[in-house]
């Protein structure tokens, strides 16, 4: 593409933007490649496909971490193509919550909004949780031979402060520095994944009968053993005693927390050129990749373990255990950890990203306290700062509520994909109906029952999400149910305009000029 074509793309998404009633005020520097990049690192198997391997393991045995991984992968796939319709209509940086509203009206916008944030909060606060735990567990401790043993909580918070501290000074100075870090965590994840999965299969690798690697076992209730004062002790199971259909759910958090937050791409909107073709291709792709190696990597791992039933007991040690126990070279082992470890720090930096747009968007409609102050946009570095630190402070905040990894992440998954259902299920109304300007990606006559599956299985994740030891989510669920209801009647219905449309979106347009003005260009 000459520059000359690139400038008519660009010029064309600024249009499709002003058209919705919005500034560009972000700066749009991504590519198609980046804006896979930034979802694919979210997604990080590297992240989940390690951290969460218990939650598979714990529950459904080697079924649940070779198969659940295929069916959760699928199930997000379909997800993300039924998302990519929409996205493909409405490329901008409120995604789920600006859809939501256009197909479904203001309210179900401003619900989907709420829950979308909280999901993106927890995700970020997990997944820099999870950068904590490996990193003191692989890095701090093997090679640079610190204590750790005694580390707790107000260690974890320490860790925490610091690492989104410096996320958040990353995601200030331009999302050229965060593309260029994003783009490299892409490659970063294929590298470290591919010698991970290879690493296991040569020096960990076992077992390779398919029966016993596609083998349910109900693990539910299995005591986790630790060592106490050198002696083995039978403590309270990971998950207590339940059925086998409540396992195998249960278990599908794990492909399922893993393979989220690729609405990223679609967060991105803004940033990204020729965005209405780029970002269903960037959440369909980023899906897919981590669908293939991701199972490919959790096969890996599954045929690494020389004793089934034993591995049932060590709960989330397990996959610790068995990489400590692999007896490949210590520098590759070493090459691997921190290549884990970078990997789970550029997701979190990613997260970061993600969300301040999803902050910095729903702030611009009005929809959050302080909106004037989150919607500003740095002139210098056309990045929406305050919504980055907020982004930072609020995910340090939910680590303080619930700093267990186990319900962090399971909270990302419910939330996160209930979002991601709610635009669905409004355009499965709308579609042909209300909605029927459709951008160049389309289902050709797919959307429906992709919208129809999607509701499903999301309301079994939600089954799923409130089972022990995720329990303390009923707490935030119902909690959240309430105050958004009541919010919502008591002051926001009348309050909260919603995005712009009809002649709001013409009235707006001297607005558009004063606001792409004061960063210097729309560009």
């Amino acid at each position: 593409m000459t520059s000359q074509d690139s400038k008519s793309v660009v010029d064309e998404d600024v249009k499709v933007l002003h058209s919705m009633g919005y500034a560009q005020e972000l700066s749009r520097r991504m590519s198609g490649f980046s804006n896979f990049a930034i979802s694919f690192s979210i997604i990080c198997i590297l992240a989940g496909g390690i951290t969460s391997f218990n939650i598979g393991y714990s529950t459904g045995g080697p079924f649940s971490v070779t198969v659940g991984w295929i069916v959760g992968g699928l199930f997000a796939l379909m997800v993300a193509a039924a998302l990519g319709q929409i996205a493909s209509s409405y490329p901008t940086a409120g995604g789920l919550y600006h859809w939501s509203s256009i197909l479904g009206g203001r309210g179900w916008g401003w619900a989907t909004a709420w829950i979308n944030l909280l999901g993106l909060i927890f995700v970020v606060a997990a997944v820099n949780v999870g950068v904590y735990l490996l990193t003191k567990d692989l890095v701090i401790g093997p090679i640079l031979g610190i204590d750790t043993s005694t580390w707790g909580v107000n260690e974890q918070i320490i860790g925490l402060c610091i690492i989104l501290f410096t996320q958040g000074l990353f995601n200030t100075f331009g999302i050229g520095l965060t593309t260029a870090l994003t783009d490299l965590s892409g490659y970063i994840i294929f590298v470290v994944a591919t010698l991970l999965t290879g690493t296991f299969f040569v020096y960990g690798a076992q077992n390779f009968d398919l029966g016993a690697l596609t083998t349910f076992t109900n693990n539910s209730g299995v005591p986790v053993e630790s060592l106490v004062d050198g002696k083995v002790v039978a403590g309270d199971p990971w998950t207590p005693l339940t059925g086998a259909f409540t396992a195998f759910l249960i278990g599908m958090l794990y492909p399922l927390y893993t393979i989220t937050g690729f609405d990223a791409s679609a967060h991105t909107s803004e940033e990204t050129v020729d965005a209405r073709r780029a970002v269903p291709r960037g959440m369909i792709q980023s899906v897919f990749w981590s669908l293939v190696f991701g199972f490919i990597m959790a096969l890996s791992f599954v045929t690494a373990i020389p004793d089934f039933a034993a591995a049932a007991k060590e709960g989330a040690n397990v996959w610790f255990n068995l990489f400590n126990a692999l007896p490949c070279p210590d520098w590759l082992k070493n090459v691997l950890r921190v290549g884990i470890s970078v990997s789970n720090y550029l997701c979190g930096l990613a997260c970061v990203t993600s969300t301040s747009r999803m902050i910095f968007a729903f702030a611009r409609d009005g929809g959050l306290p302080a909106s004037g102050f989150l919607k500003h946009v740095s002139p210098t570095w056309r990045t929406p700062v305050p919504a980055v630190w907020t982004a930072a402070v609020l995910a340090v905040c939910a680590t303080l509520y619930s700093p267990a990894y186990g319900a962090l992440s399971a909270g990302c998954a419910l939330f996160l994909y209930i979002s991601y259902v709610m635009p669905i299920a409004a355009g499965l109304f709308a579609e042909g109906r209300s909605w029927t300007d459709f951008g160049p990606f389309t289902l050709k006559g797919m959307f429906k029952p992709f919208a129809v599956l999607s509701i499903i299985g999301v309301g079994l994740l939600a089954y799923a999400g409130i089972q022990p030891p995720f329990d303390i989510l009923i707490n935030y669920g119902i909690g959240i149910i309430v105050l958004l209801v009541v919010l919502w009647f008591a002051l926001e219905r009348r309050r909260f305009k919603g995005p712009p449309i009809g002649a709001d979106i013409a009235q707006r347009q001297a607005e558009i000029r004063a606001a792409e003005q004061a960063v210097g260009g729309a560009v």
